[in-house]
């Protein structure tokens, strides 16, 4: 009776250490991230591939996953795979059409391919739909980079300053909007936007140089 509860007893454990040593895909995702950051690009291509490798075993197992299809088109978008992006995102709001994470990462691939179309259209329906959203301010700023390089000048303006509404810390925002100003002509505002970009990011030669060229 004691060796059968002592077999038992190691079953569950092992069963449970298999369990819990299952590949987390989130947390994949989140170290390919942090080794981004720190410039250690051939490990965060491997975390996303891991995070992209289980996302499909966990899709094979359920196909109407949804958190599964959210991390997959995160780590697809991370290792510049916009085909495939769009693919599952694509089959992910067939399953459900407001979930609007899926709606920006399909948003985001379509506008690496240079489809500005589609990408405006998603992005619009995202920052619509979901107002106060943890990607509402880059979405505004994707929607100014689709204004500016399709040159309606004053529409960046608008979207590049919801961006920084949101989130006034990005030295980058910045400089696109002092860019997008000089480009269609308003060298004060350029200068403006040129200063504060220079105010967060001092050594940041573009903005120097653009300042340069409005003042």
């Amino acid at each position: 009776m004691k060796k059968t509860l002592l077999i038992l007893t190691l079953f569950i454990c092992c069963s449970f250490l298999t369990f819990a040593q299952k590949p987390d895909a989130l947390k994949l995702y989140r170290d390919g991230r942090n080794f981004d950051a720190a410039g250690q690009s051939v490990q965060a291509k491997a975390a996303f591939q891991q995070s992209v490798d289980v996302c499909k075993q966990e899709l094979q197992q359920n196909p109407r996953n949804i958190e599964s299809y959210v991390v997959l088109g995160w780590s697809l978008l991370k290792l510049e795979n916009y085909q495939e992006t769009i693919k599952f995102s694509q089959e992910a709001l067939k399953i459900s059409p407001k979930e609007y994470r899926i709606v920006e990462t399909l948003a985001e691939a379509y506008f690496y391919i240079d489809n500005y179309t589609e990408s405006l259209k998603l992005f619009e329906q995202y920052v619509n739909g979901l107002p106060n959203g943890e990607r509402c301010a880059t979405a505004y700023f994707f929607v100014g980079e689709i204004y500016r390089l399709t040159r309606k000048y004053e529409h960046a303006d608008i979207a590049y300053c919801m961006a920084l509404k949101k989130e006034p810390s990005v030295s980058l925002w910045w400089y696109r909007l002092g860019r997008s100003r000089e480009d269609g002509g308003n060298r004060a505002g350029a200068k403006k936007a040129y200063e504060q970009a220079l105010k967060i990011k001092p050594n940041y030669p573009d903005a120097s140089s653009g300042l340069k060229r409005v003042s």
